[in-house]
């Protein structure tokens, strides 16, 4: 049976300072697309019978340095939406609330821009999962995406609830390997690069 590879765009501006990035398109840096070539001889080694990639430009560039070819694009892989907090760090955020802000705990739906909550985000993914499982018996399939949609994804996997995601850290340009054991799904590796 194949396995789910789950990766995280390259480095962008607003990855590494820790902005928000959403729904906000940004090209990823020098740094990030470096990071991304190096995962080819990695993930060239794997059978992939199909690439899922995000419509944003960071995951489809992603992509395309690491030697991927995709298949589809699939909106259910766009990042979360982070609504007003869009584009502004956790750091931010907590001294505008006055106290500490974490997307795995907290709402995004400040003001009059409502965000996307985790359970939406959970929906979104299980039918990613639900289309995956059915492509597994032929081989893997690789979903090239964002930071927090993967991280929910991943704990969806695995059984858990959304807000779980927060167990699983992804650095920007590193991937992780979703598979089975004994029919049961498991984790089979994390920030790879």
């Amino acid at each position: 049976m194949g396995e789910i590879v789950v990766l995280r765009h390259g480095e962008t501006e607003w990855s590494r300072s820790g902005q928000h990035t959403g729904v906000t398109d940004l090209p990823l840096l020098p740094e990030g697309e470096q990071r991304a070539r190096a995962l080819a001889p990695s993930l060239a080694r794997r059978h992939l019978v199909e690439v899922w990639v995000s419509p944003r430009q960071r995951a489809r560039r992603t992509a395309e340095l690491a030697g991927l070819t995709p298949t589809a694009v699939d909106e259910d892989l766009v990042e979360l939406d982070y609504g007003g907090y869009e584009g502004r760090t956790t750091a931010e955020i907590s001294e505008q609330l006055g106290r500490e802000w974490s997307v795995w705990r907290d709402p995004v739906v400040p003001g009059d821009t409502p965000g996307e909550t985790l359970e939406q985000v959970g929906r979104r993914v299980d039918r990613v999962l639900e289309r995956a499982r059915r492509r597994l018996d032929d081989g893997d399939v690789a979903l090239v995406a964002h930071g927090h949609v993967l991280r929910v994804l991943t704990a969806r996997w695995l059984g858990l609830e959304p807000a779980d995601g927060r167990l699983f850290a992804l650095p920007a340009g590193a991937y992780g390997v979703l598979g089975h054991e004994h029919a049961r799904p498991v984790l089979t590796g994390w920030g790879l690069d």
